[in-house]
């Protein structure tokens, strides 16, 4: 399988790791008895018709979008998955136009809510108002009560409104007045940050950068790309009020999701998935001291999970039934770019992240 990400000009940077550890000092991991091959493997049917489904999603996203390969596959990897995805770029890169065109071809309520310092958690979740005219009190649900919820630059909302969307994120609903609403089915937060701005900003915390499933980051289109652009615009394709001429359901998604649930991942590859992130937290002895010492914190047991859960999306996108080491290698940096935290030092010699990711994909044996 090629990789949707190999072609990432950062991974290029990262320089030879060092010699291998001996078999003794790599991490095993025995395969409990639950590990068996999942029962109800997607049939041939099943597959043919998520084929069907995810060729009309990328029709619908090519005839609005120019480029932007990358995103589409993060944000439908998001999407099957059931998790949410934290894209980060400078400003006008479509991010926006991606969104609002995946939930226009899935013909689903789609809200957006633009972060600002002065935003309040009510302002996302809702809030009971009182009806004089019956003496009583009346929720009115958020914004965040929506299939796709696109939280535009999320870093501009202060900690207390950040925080307000982790009951939603992780759980699926919220409480109001103290009681509980729930989410509709399918929920996806896409949340957008800008990196070169950070006056009035607020750094997201660790917590809430863990419940992202992946972090991605947009770039600039290529020449042609955007001469591509500036015909579409002539065209009038781009136009907010023009629609997709193809669009699925939101039985279709739970189908996606249903069916990616059951793809195959062989106890070699779960092994491989939990070694990688046991080397995160223990990383001296795999890619040596010098580098080790960038590493502030190692990723969480959900690092694990989202390797596990996106790597059969990204099987189904490919249209197998089962999970290759290569699904975990393409994903390796839009699960762990922001779940491998790095000291202050890092930053000062110019260390990314995808640097550390890389040496520790290559001090890892693969299946």
């Amino acid at each position: 399988m090629t990789e949707p990400y190999a072609s990432d000009p950062q991974s290029s940077q990262a320089p030879p790791p060092p010699p291998a550890p001996t078999a003794a000092q790599r991490p095993t991991v025995t395969a409990p008895a639950a590990a068996t091959p999942n029962t109800g493997t997607p049939t041939d049917a099943e597959m043919a018709r998520a084929a069907e489904v995810l060729s009309i999603v990328s029709a619908s996203y090519s005839a609005k979008m120019v480029g932007q390969e990358r995103l589409r596959t993060s944000l439908l990897v998001s999407l099957i998955a059931g998790g949410h995805i934290l894209l980060e770029s400078v400003p006008g890169l479509a991010k926006t136009t991606a969104a609002s065109t995946l939930a226009d071809t899935v013909k689903a309520q789609f809200k957006r809510i633009q972060c600002t310092p002065d935003l309040l958690p009510s302002d996302i979740t809702g809030n009971q108002i009182y009806d004089a005219a019956t003496g009583t009190f009346r929720t009115v649900l958020g914004p965040v009560h929506a299939n796709f919820v696109l939280l535009d630059e999320i870093n501009r909302s202060s900690a207390k409104t950040q925080s307000a969307m982790l009951e939603a994120m992780q759980e699926h609903q919220t409480t109001i007045g103290g009681e509980v609403h729930h989410l509709p089915k399918p929920f996806l937060v896409i949340a957008t940050q800008n990196p070169i701005e950070q006056e009035g900003t607020y750094e997201l915390p660790e917590a809430q950068m863990d419940r992202f499933l992946l972090k991605e980051i947009v770039e600039y289109p290529s020449p042609a790309e955007e001469f591509e652009i500036l015909s579409r615009i002539d065209s009038g394709v781009l136009d907010p009020d023009r629609h997709v001429s193809s669009s699925i359901s939101l039985d279709d998604v739970r189908l996606l999701q249903d069916v990616a649930s059951r793809i195959y991942v062989d106890p070699a590859i779960r092994n491989y998935i939990v070694s990688i992130a046991y080397v995160t937290r223990n990383p001296a002895p795999y890619i040596g001291e010098d580098r080790a010492r960038f590493i502030k914190y190692g990723a969480s047991p959900r690092a694990s999970i989202a390797f596990l859960q996106a790597s059969r999306a990204l099987a189904l996108l490919s249209g197998r039934s089962h999970v290759l080491p290569e699904d975990i290698r393409a994903l390796r940096h839009l699960v762990l770019r922001h779940r491998v935290l790095l000291t202050f030092e890092a930053d000062a010699e110019g260390i990314r992240s995808e640097e550390i990711i890389d040496q520790i994909f290559a001090s890892v044996p693969t299946p």
